[in-house]
């Protein structure tokens, strides 16, 4: 059973770096609208890249101290 359960932490990885990119993409086009810009969603995907970096980091670094 602990198995599984650090298999299915580590699957989070394949969805929280897409999510994160996709809410800064979301965000960065609103952003544009109401600001009447067309640039900002770039930056709301590279912050979002960013952000899900941080938390794939940090998912990794607390299950490799579950495994000691």
């Amino acid at each position: 059973m602990d198995t599984l359960l650090r298999a299915e932490k580590l699957t989070q990885i394949a969805v929280i770096l897409p999510a994160a990119v996709f809410v800064g993409w979301v965000i960065g086009g609103a952003l544009d609208k109401w600001l009447h810009q067309n640039w900002i969603y770039i930056v709301g995907i590279l912050l979002g890249a960013i952000a899900g970096f941080v938390q794939v980091f940090r998912l990794v670094s607390s299950t490799g101290k579950e495994i000691r």
